[in-house]
C-alpha cells in the first residue's frame, strides 16, 4: 500500500527546496506538457513574422516578433528554474502550473493583434498579450509565496515575489494606458528590467549551500535543451509548409524537393551544433555561470524560431501573384542563421571561460550565409542560396566531428579542473 500512495497521490505537501545534486533528475512529463503551450506560441509568432514579411512589413513584423518572442521565452526560463529548485508535483504545484500555461494560451492569441497594431502605425494594441503574461505571473506569484514557506529560501523567495509584484504593476500600465508605440516598448523593457533584478537580487541571498535558490545543474541544462528542441519544431513547420505552398504552385517540383531536404537538414545542423555545448557539467560546477548562460539562450531560442518564419516565407516566393522576393527570403533565414552561430559559439566560450581556438573556424562557417544574402541579390536561384545558408552550419558540424571536438573537450577538461 506504502508504494501505491507514493506513487499515485499527490497531496499537498510542503514546497522546499530540492537537493542541489539529486540523483537522476529529470525532466518531468508535467514539463514537457508545458512545454507545449509554447510550441504553440512560436507558431503564432513564426507564422506571423513570416506573414508580415510577405505583407510588405518587414521591419514592424521584425519588431513584433522580438517582442512577443521575448515575452515567450522570459516567462519560460522564470518558470523553468523555479521548478528545478522547489518542484513539489502535488495537486497545487500542478494547478499553479495550468494557470501559467492558461496564460500562455491567452498571450497566443494576443500576438496577431500585437503584429497588426505594429503594421498599421497606430497604438501599441497589446491588451490580450500582456493579460496573458499577467495571468502567467500570477501562477509564478503564487508558487513563490509557497516556497517562502521554507526558511532556508525565504529571502530569495521573497526576493522574487517583490520584483515581480512591482513589475506587474507596470505591465498593466503598458497595457492598458494610452501610450504611444515607443513609449510602450521602452516601458515594457522596462518591467523586463524589473523582473530581472529579481534573480539578480535572489541568487546573491544565503551562504554556502543555501546561496541562492538549489536549481539542479543537469536537470536545467536537459530543461534547455528541450525548448531547443521545441522551438526546432517551428522549422519543420515552416518546411513543411513552405514544400506545400510549392507543391500548390507548380506541383511537386525540384523546387520542392529541395526546400524539404534543406529544411530537415537545417534543422538537424542547427540541433547538432546546439548538442556540442557542455551546459550540464559546467553548472554542475560552476554555478555562478548559469546567470549568462540561462539568459543568453533567449537569444538561442528566438533565432531558431526565426529560422522557422524564414523556412515558412519560402513558399511566398512561390506565390502567382506579388509573390516575395528571393533575397527577402533569404536574409529572414541566413541572419538568424548566422545569429545562432555567434550565440552558440559565445555561449560556449564563457562557460568553459576561454575563447575558442575554433573561433576563426566559426568565422569562416559564418561566411556561408553572408554568401547566400550576396548571392540572392545577384539574382540566384532560391534554392540555390538556401543551400549556400544551410552548409554554414553543417561546416561547423563537419568541422567538429572531424577532430574539432578535441579542442572542445580539452577547454571543457580544463574548466572542469578549476575551481568553483
Amino acid at each position: 500500500m506504502t508504494d501505491t500512495i507514493e506513487r499515485y497521490r499527490h497531496g499537498l505537501r510542503p514546497m522546499r527546496g530540492r537537493a542541489r545534486h539529486e540523483p537522476h533528475r529529470a525532466a518531468t512529463p508535467l514539463e514537457a506538457l508545458y512545454d507545449l503551450v509554447f510550441a504553440a506560441a512560436f507558431g503564432v509568432a513564426g507564422v506571423q513574422l513570416a506573414e508580415g514579411v510577405a505583407a510588405g512589413h518587414a521591419g514592424a513584423a521584425v519588431g513584433a516578433f522580438a517582442f512577443a518572442v521575448a515575452a515567450i521565452i522570459w516567462a519560460w526560463i522564470n518558470f523553468s528554474w523555479f521548478a528545478s529548485a522547489f518542484d513539489t508535483d502535488d495537486w497545487l504545484f500542478r494547478l499553479f502550473t495550468l494557470v501559467q500555461m492558461a496564460g500562455v494560451i491567452v498571450l497566443a492569441i494576443g500576438l496577431p493583434p500585437m503584429f497588426a497594431s505594429l503594421e498599421d502605425h497606430g497604438v501599441f494594441a497589446n491588451q490580450i498579450m500582456v493579460s496573458g503574461y499577467i495571468v502567467m505571473r500570477v501562477g509564478l506569484l503564487a508558487q513563490w509565496l509557497r516556497a517562502a514557506r521554507d526558511a532556508d529560501y525565504r529571502p530569495q523567495a521573497f526576493a522574487y515575489v517583490t520584483f515581480i509584484s512591482v513589475a506587474q504593476v507596470g505591465w498593466v500600465v503598458v497595457a492598458w494606458a494610452p501610450l504611444p508605440i515607443d513609449t510602450a516598448i521602452a516601458a515594457a523593457a522596462a518591467c523586463w528590467l524589473i523582473e530581472l533584478g529579481g534573480p539578480i537580487m535572489a541568487e546573491r541571498k544565503g551562504e554556502g549551500e543555501r546561496r541562492g535558490t538549489p536549481w539542479h545543474a543537469h536537470h536545467i541544462a536537459e530543461r534547455y535543451a528541450l525548448l531547443t528542441i521545441i522551438a526546432l519544431g517551428e522549422t519543420v513547420v515552416g518546411t513543411l509548409a513552405a514544400a506545400q505552398e510549392i507543391a500548390q504552385v507548380q506541383g511537386w517540383t525540384g523546387d520542392a524537393a529541395v526546400v524539404i531536404g534543406a529544411g530537415v537538414a537545417m534543422t538537424f545542423a542547427l540541433w547538432w551544433s546546439y548538442t556540442m555545448m557542455p551546459s550540464g557539467p559546467i553548472l554542475a560546477r560552476h554555478r555562478d555561470r548559469s546567470f549568462v548562460w540561462g539568459y543568453g539562450h533567449a537569444v538561442i531560442f528566438a533565432s531558431i524560431a526565426a529560422v522557422g518564419a524564414g523556412l515558412h516565407a519560402i513558399g511566398f516566393a512561390y506565390r502567382a501573384e506579388d509573390p516575395l522576393p528571393a533575397p527577402a527570403v533569404i536574409l529572414l533565414i541566413a541572419v538568424p542563421v548566422i545569429v545562432f552561430m555567434v550565440s552558440i559559439s559565445l555561449l560556449h566560450s564563457y562557460l568553459v571561460h576561454s575563447v575558442m581556438r575554433g573561433l576563426p573556424l566559426h568565422a569562416l562557417a559564418m561566411i556561408l550565409p553572408v554568401t547566400g544574402i550576396v548571392l540572392a541579390f545577384a539574382g540566384v536561384p532560391l534554392w540555390a542560396c538556401l543551400l549556400v545558408v544551410l552548409a554554414g552550419p553543417v561546416f561547423v558540424v563537419i568541422a567538429y566531428e572531424a577532430g574539432g571536438w578535441r579542442l572542445a573537450q580539452r577547454h571543457l577538461d580544463e574548466a572542469l579542473a578549476h575551481p568553483a
